[in-house]
Formats: structure tokens, sequence, C-alpha cells
């Protein structure tokens, strides 16, 4: 029998819908299972009972979620694409507007509403924009994922989901919420600097497309531990500078302007990335906090550029350890 702090655990650490209802999908079986345990939940965990709304609240966002999924059918459902054709496999990652799926050799986001399909347009464009500032500037590539196709797919409900086809990133990386799950003490500074100074980077060139990502999440940072790549994804909220952001996410830190809804520059991206900064490293990093409080301006003007912190961070990292050395890295946790 689950107990009301047992549910309310479950439903707070839960990653996505499927943590705690199951894999998604039209099968009858694994629905009435899924709404076996929505209801258990929600007796447990309802406010007039456990006095707390904000597991309640979450339960009923994840069952929410969980029950829009566009999942594979038990007759294989395939997108088809404008260059090609691409079977539906196992689901890989929910984001907050996408469900995340495997295929051969490619993943698929596709649309977990349809009003969510002119946030996959939008990634679209963005994506667009930075293979076009890439052809100039190769070197940036790698910290992209790829637009190989796009195209749709009829939901459950019998409404198009728009679908984006990816480049495969699967083989070897983690989020960075996988790492943040799997160092809970929060990460020394000696492995953290290699994974931001390529994610400034990234920003960085970002910015030089003339983007603002509105993301800069830890769902949306892959690294690749053994490698030490960093790949910036999560594409569907992002806007070009001066223009105000697609959306906001909920779970997200927001700079001022931002939750105004106000116009936004690649400021905002800064802001976001020091934030996650501040909660990814052990607390034991005063120097490098301290730095990233620097950045956290509320004036989007006050901020410093990601080209500026590019040198200002290497004078940082030589004064606390000495000259650069490779520090081998592990996730024990799945790669996504």
């Amino acid at each position: 029998m689950t107990t009301s702090a047992e549910a309310r655990a479950a439903v707070l650490a839960a990653a996505g819908p499927e943590a705690v209802f199951g894999p998604a999908g039209p099968d009858a079986t694994a629905r009435r299972a899924a709404r076996r345990t929505y209801r258990q939940y929600a007796f447990l965990l309802h406010p007039d009972r456990a006095g707390d709304a904000v597991a309640f609240l979450r339960l009923e966002e994840l069952y929410r979620d969980w029950s829009a999924t566009p999942a594979t059918a038990p007759n294989p459902v395939t997108v088809i694409g404008r260059l090609d054709a691409y079977p539906v496999g196992a689901v890989l990652a929910q984001g907050s507007v996408t469900t995340v799926y495997r295929s051969t050799g490619a993943v698929l986001k596709i649309a977990r509403r349809p009003t969510s399909n002119r946030l996959l347009e939008n990634e679209r464009d963005a994506y667009r924009a930075l293979a076009r500032m890439t052809a100039t500037n190769e070197w940036l590539r790698p910290y992209y994922p790829r637009l190989r196709d796009v195209g749709a797919v009829t939901g459950p409900d019998g409404q198009l989901r728009q679908v984006n086809v990816l480049t495969d990133l699967t083989d070897g990386f983690v989020t960075l919420a996988d790492v943040r799950r799997a160092y809970p003490q929060g990460l020394d500074g000696r492995d953290w600097a290699w994974m931001y100074r390529r994610l400034l980077r990234a920003i960085a060139g970002a910015h030089l497309a003339g983007l603002v990502h509105g993301a800069v999440v830890a769902d949306n940072v892959l690294i690749h531990p053994a490698q030490h790549g960093v790949v910036l994804a999560g594409w569907s909220l992002a806007t070009t500078s001066g223009h105000r952001l697609a959306g906001l996410l909920k779970s997200s830190a927001y700079p001022p302007e931002a939750l105004a809804e106000r116009p936004v520059t690649g400021k905002a991206d800064i802001h976001q990335l020091h934030t996650l900064m501040i909660e990814l490293l052990d607390p034991h990093e005063r120097a490098q906090i301290a730095y990233a409080r620097g950045t956290l301006q509320d004036n989007p003007r006050m901020r410093p550029s990601a080209d500026a912190l590019l040198d200002e961070y290497d004078e940082l990292i030589g004064r606390l350890y000495g000259r650069r050395q490779f520090r081998p890295f592990a996730v024990s946790t799945p790669a996504v």
C-alpha cells in the first residue's frame, strides 16, 4: 500500500510523466493502469487530505502530459518527412512541449499537443539560422543538433503534430539534469570548468547567429562525459535578438525582462546560464559561484556578453587550478 509520503516523493522526483505512470501509448491496459495510479495518488495528495497543494498540482500536470503524449502504437507509427520516412521508436525524453523518440539514425521531436506545433516550427527557424552561422564558423557546428528533416504525425486525438527530425545524439550523451542527479552534492569546479567553457562557446555562437536560446536549463544541455562534448539542444522557445521569447518554461528561472514578456537579447541567456551554474556547483566552490552571481544583474545592459566572459573565465580557472589538464568524468545514469 502506497503512503502519502511515498506518493509525494515519487511525484516530486519524477523527471517526466512516464516515471509515475509508465510508458505512454494507446494500449488500453496501460491506460487503465495509469488511471488507477492517478486516482490513488490524487486521493493521497489532495490538499484537503494532505494539506500540500504542490505535489497535487504536479500530479495533475504529469497525468495531463501523459494522457496527451502521442506514443508508439501496437502497429508501428512512421513519420513521413520531406526527405525520408522515420519509424517512431522508444521515448527518450519528455520536454516541456514535445516528446523525443528514437528512430533509425535520428531522433524525433513530436509536439505533445497541437497547440505546440508553432513551437516546432519556431525551432526549425532557429536551426536554420544556426546552420547559416556554422557554414562559415565550422568549429561551432558540434555544439548544436542539426535539423535533418521535418514532418508530421497524427496523434491519438486524430490531430496533426509537427515533427522535427534531428541528428542522433543518443550515443554516450546525458543531460545536465542527469549530471545533477548523479552528483547531488554538486560538481567539482574542475569538472564544471570544461562543461561551462564549451557551453559558453555554444551560447556565444547562438548570439553570433542573432539568436536568443531562451531555455538554457539542465534538460537542454547534453554532455558526453567520456569525450567532454557539449551540445546545446531545445531550441523551440528561441527568438531573434530584440524580440520576445516564443514562450516560457514553467520550471525555469528567467531574468526580469523575459518574465515581463519584453524583448530580449543574448543577455537573457547569460542570466539563465549562470543561474544554472550556481545550481550545479558544489556550494564549496565559492569563487566560481561568486563569479556567476556577478552576471545576474536585473538590468540586462549590466550583464557581460558571452564573448567577454570567455577570457574572464579562463583567467579565473587559471588562478584557481593552474594549468589545464584532462580530467576524466563519469555519470552513472542511463544515457539519453
